[in-house]
């Protein structure tokens, strides 16, 4: 059995309802069996069982009493601490009149049963809540407490905020990176398990970029800061934590405006309760009791504490998932979302292109050499797929002009290269042979002349048709946006089983596409994008919800999306959903659960039905319920 995990002050607090609880089973029991408050005779009988709940009623509610004080002079005064405070000391009141009247006393008991069960609600709440901010509080140890800066040929410990970029820093083995940057000496192995949740070492060398907050394992290290503390991936992270909880859902916003117009309603009732039957049959001993006993049960704590502690609780489950969501509007928006639009290369795909077929062979070191001239200076996956298989050296004195969505033109004096897809070649009236096989074909030309052409692909992530398989379970639409031809995009759509898929798009048409889709969909459909986090910032702002994947290294990923899966795995997509959804199944039932209760209670204290244990269960009991309800969004998915 897993030990329990608490805080030196949840201990101590555990401890005093633990003995506040222990005092008082010995004191209701011994009530119970001698009557206390028949001890001794006469009309101060009932000082004996006062002095001696009083105690327990200090020992568990002393708290409760300076915080509804503090809050009173504050001008906060209708809360829970107050409805406790009126309740619980009405009762004692309520007590000794009818000891001092010679009535059989009722009220000491079930006062201090009132405090005693408010704060093992309290507790549970405390726990809860710790458990999920200390899911959250591991995420937050990547935080770095130092940097190493080499300055004039020593080094010099400084906090990672005083790194300018450009300076040169130290990482020694077991420290962690404290800001982004380029390894400019040295090789090592890198830990990212606690950016990305990969277990397996990176390995990084000269020139290899690395992202604040791994550790290093292996190997002393310098490089070269490329952002500052503050802009460093870091740092956006953690900001993106720290304020995950300023965005609430629609859900949080409704209970704090109906506590704020409740509580003063209630006590109104109350008061209405105590006064006006009272006069009219002047039995104001039994009167004053139910009011108290609806003021006990209308304690708004169930609603008050859980629902907002089931959303926290929500996201620390999923970033113990390595998936961050910026606040519980966004969790409850997921719970809705319906409509899940993917970008193909590097989304659905795993973006690592390789030459598969060349055309004609006879041509090949020619058509490679060729290629590998026109995209030996881009980034782009092809291009880099290209560069890759050609190994010899490339001549790098060419002018290479980049035609969007069409390919590059090469020119060295009259020596034009022409290496692209057919759009290209019909631009530029060249005769191609046109390559009938599925992938992503580069045709290359040269002085007008058709050279050759290969076939490169991309495979499907291998966890991409479970998580379509899932989503499309759960009566969501899976679309996907590609640049690539209609016959590539079909045999993806295919292979994964997508609802609809849109081919042959360029940049700024994916947006277009997003644009129509949110104009097309309803009311109810909530659409989500789904990106690698580098060039689709646009259509991450634009959609409903943004979910970008892997995009640790990307600026555009933290900032654009609303949803950020901080390993790049699909099936971090299915996980957010299914924590979305038991979330909200949980904030409803809470909801719903504790207002059925309370009104039920109330109606029979108003008549006399119910006791104020009625009351107690009512308040307090519901509470715990909901707390431990909210409790289960902490489990496996």
């Amino acid at each position: 059995m897993k030990k329990l995990s608490l805080s030196k002050k949840e201990k101590k607090n555990l401890t005093r309802i633990l003995i506040a609880l222990g005092l008082f089973l010995v004191v209701f029991i011994l009530d119970k069996i001698l009557v206390l408050g028949d001890v001794f005779s006469g009309n101060f009988g009932w000082i004996f069982p006062f002095c001696l709940y009083l105690i327990i009623y200090l020992i568990i509610g002393y708290d409760v009493i300076w915080r509804a004080i503090r809050n009173i002079c504050h001008g906060r005064v209708f809360d829970e601490n107050f409805l406790m405070c009126v309740a619980t000391l009405g009762a004692f009141g309520l007590a000794i009149y009818r000891g001092a009247t010679g009535q059989h006393i009722e009220g000491f008991d079930e006062a201090c049963a009132v405090l005693l069960f408010y704060q093992i609600g309290e507790f549970f709440q405390v726990y809860a809540t710790g458990k999920s901010r200390r899911t959250i509080s591991e995420l937050m140890d990547i935080r770095p407490d130092y940097a190493n800066l080499i300055k004039d040929g020593s080094i010099v410990v400084v906090d990672p905020s005083e790194i300018k970029a450009g300076d040169i820093i130290l990482v020694r083995p077991g420290e962690k990176v404290p800001l982004d940057g380029v390894v400019t000496k040295g090789t090592t192995t890198l830990d990212t398990k606690a950016l990305t949740g990969e277990s397996l070492p990176q390995e990084v060398s000269i020139n290899s970029n690395i992202i604040s907050g791994s550790v290093n394992i292996s190997s002393q290290i310098e490089m070269r800061v490329t952002k500052e503390f503050y802009n460093s991936t870091v740092s956006k992270i953690l900001d993106l934590v720290e304020s995950a909880s300023d965005k609430k859902s629609k859900a949080e916003n409704f209970i704090t405006k109906f506590s704020k117009y409740y509580t003063p309603i209630v006590v109104i009732l109350a008061l209405l309760i105590a006064i006006i039957p009272s006069i009219i049959t002047s039995d104001w001993s039994t009167w004053i009791y139910r009011a108290l006993s609806f003021l006990v049960v209308s304690c708004p704590c169930a609603l008050v504490i859980s629902v907002p502690l089931t959303f926290f609780a929500g996201i620390g489950t999923a970033s113990k998932y390595n998936i961050l969501i910026k606040g519980s509007n966004y969790l409850e928006k997921l719970n809705q979302a319906n409509i899940f639009v993917f970008d193909k290369t590097g989304t659905l795909t795993k973006g690592n292109f390789v030459i598969t077929k060349i055309i004609p062979e006879d041509k090949k070191d020619e058509i490679l050499h060729l290629a590998a001239i026109a995209e030996h200076n881009s980034d782009h996956p092809i291009a880099k797929a290209i560069t890759s298989k050609y190994t010899k050296n490339i001549d790098n004195d060419y002018t290479l002009t980049n035609i969007a969505g069409l390919g590059i033109v090469a020119n060295k004096g009259k020596d034009s290269i022409y290496c692209g897809n057919e759009k290209l070649m019909k631009k530029y009236n060249i005769p191609y042979v046109k390559e009938a096989d599925l992938g992503t074909v580069v045709y290359v030309a040269r002085n007008q002349e058709f050279i050759g052409s290969f076939l490169i692909e991309d495979e499907i992530k291998n966890e991409a048709k479970e998580t379509i398989a899932e989503l499309k379970a759960l009566d969501c639409k899976t679309i996907m946006l590609t640049g690539d031809n209609d016959a590539i995009a079909k045999n993806v759509a295919s292979k994964l089983s997508l609802s609809d898929y849109k081919s042959s798009l360029l940049p700024q048409d994916k947006v277009s596409e997003l644009e129509n889709m949110l104009k097309a969909k309803g009311k109810k459909d909530v659409l989500c994008f789904v990106g690698d986090g580098i060039n689709d910032a646009p259509a991450l702002i634009r959609s409903d919800i943004g979910i970008a994947m892997g995009g640790l290294g990307s600026d555009a990923a933290i900032e654009a999306s609303d949803i950020v899966l901080m390993k790049d795995d699909l099936k971090s997509i299915s996980i957010a959903k299914r924590i979305a959804k038991k979330t909200m199944r949980i904030v409803s039932q809470n909801i719903i659960v504790s207002i059925a209760v309370k009104i039920a209670i109330l109606i029979l204290s108003v008549f006399g039905i119910t006791n104020m244990w009625f009351s107690v269960f009512g308040d307090v009991g519901v509470a715990v319920l909901a707390i431990l309800n909210a409790m289960r969004v902490n489990s496996k998915y």
